[in-house]
């Protein structure tokens, strides 16, 4: 696109949005009279100007950034499954399905949806709450309905002397503040300052190629840290998760990036701990990203401790921009994975199969289904589809 199309549709883009050019310009870098010029074509807008630019106007949409909790791996010192659900979790117990087996060397769990609980006949496991990202969505529809939050339920958590296994903050880029591949690109060249010694980049969804035929369009994802440690990040183009799971189109995508702070053991504690005792979650996750690395712009002329930081991190860690509250995004549990098996592995079979009975004469299937009996486990599945959210939660 050239200059003077781009900086015509930027200003069509800022006033559409009630940005003011000032407050452009003060996220920028530069000065409201440059970016009067710049927007009135009298200069020209050179490349580093256009993305700083970019950045600057996406910073300034409504809630660029936030941040959420996205993964959840604690347990109990005991072995009272029935009191973790119930007073811990407040659910009610008679609407978990028991399973006879479990992960972790736990033997069995009760399940209900994505929020798992597992139980061992040794004494040192525990119980074991486990909440993947569904599962994270799932449980805080069950604490809007409790009336609780997150900083509750971690508080009571840690009246349990729970163990914090793992924690997940999410923070996710919904203007595309962060530019993954260009991150990738300054840490081969060094340009990212970090405690951490490892750097693992590499392009990510692995299916994409069947939606995209430019091999290059999948998304990048960032490790900084090592996996096998106790903290770690993982930064990441969701979007294009969206894509290969979904079906989203990538400019569709309600988040395009996350930044994923991954904490285990006693990191997991204490971010825990720092997030219930201040109700700050902005100076919790971005406390711990600042403290383990930031990304700078090489300068010749000095040693890399004093290389200025780059205009795109210091927007993305936090100038000029609103402080990050605790979002949730409550989904109330659904089949929606278990439909979405269904419509892609066995429904086409299943119809050709049906056709066939029509055309042969014969109820082959119809018969496979009356002779087919329900387990205990989908009997309470069908159970805990009928209920509503109230019908589930223990209030006080």
């Amino acid at each position: 696109m050239e200059n003077n199309e781009w900086i015509w549709h930027f200003r069509e883009e800022r006033e559409r949005n009630g940005i003011s050019r000032k407050a452009v310009a003060a996220v920028a870098g530069i000065s409201r009279e440059y970016l009067c010029r710049l927007e009135t074509g009298k200069l020209p807008v050179t490349d580093k100007t256009r993305k700083r630019l970019a950045a600057a106007l996406k910073t300034l949409y409504p809630d660029p950034l936030n941040l959420m909790i996205d993964y959840v791996r604690i347990r109990f010192p005991t072995m009272d499954a029935r009191h973790i659900i119930e007073d811990v979790l407040r659910l009610k117990m008679k609407y978990m399905a028991q399973e006879d087996h479990g992960l972790y060397s736990y033997s069995s769990m009760y399940v209900l949806g994505d929020v798992v609980v597992m139980t061992s006949p040794k004494e040192e496991n525990g119980v074991l709450l486990e909440l993947k990202g569904k599962g994270c969505r799932q449980f805080e529809a069950y604490l809007d309905g409790q009336q609780r939050s997150w900083y509750e339920f971690f508080r009571q958590c840690l009246d349990e002397d729970a163990v914090f296994k793992r924690i997940d903050l999410a923070v996710n880029d919904r203007a595309g503040i962060l530019d993954i591949p260009y991150l990738c690109d300054k840490c081969d060249r060094g340009e990212c300052i970090s405690v951490f010694r490892s750097f693992k980049a590499y392009r990510t969804g692995g299916l994409a190629h069947l939606r995209e035929e430019n091999k290059e369009s999948m998304g990048a994802t960032l490790y900084i840290g090592s996996m096998q440690s106790d903290l770690y990040f993982c930064i990441y183009e969701k979007a294009y998760e969206q894509l290969v799971k979904k079906g989203i189109p990538v400019e569709d995508a309600e988040i395009k990036n996350r930044f994923e702070i991954r904490l285990k053991n006693e990191r997991a504690y204490f971010a825990v701990y720092d997030l219930v005792s201040n109700e700050s979650p902005e100076d919790t996750a971005f406390g711990i990203i600042n403290r383990y690395v930031r990304f700078v712009d090489r300068d010749s002329r000095k040693s890399p401790e004093d290389w200025p930081l780059n205009h795109m991190w210091s927007v993305f860690i936090g100038e000029h921009r609103d402080r990050l509250k605790l979002t949730t995004d409550p989904e109330p549990y659904s089949l929606e994975k278990t439909l979405n098996w269904l419509s892609h592995q066995v429904a086409p079979s299943w119809k050709m199969l049906l056709e066939l009975d029509r055309k042969c004469g014969t109820n082959i299937m119809e018969e496979m289904l009356a002779a087919t009996e329900l387990a205990d486990k989908h009997r309470k599945i069908i159970e805990q589809q009928l209920q509503e959210i109230g019908d589930v939660v223990i209030t006080e």
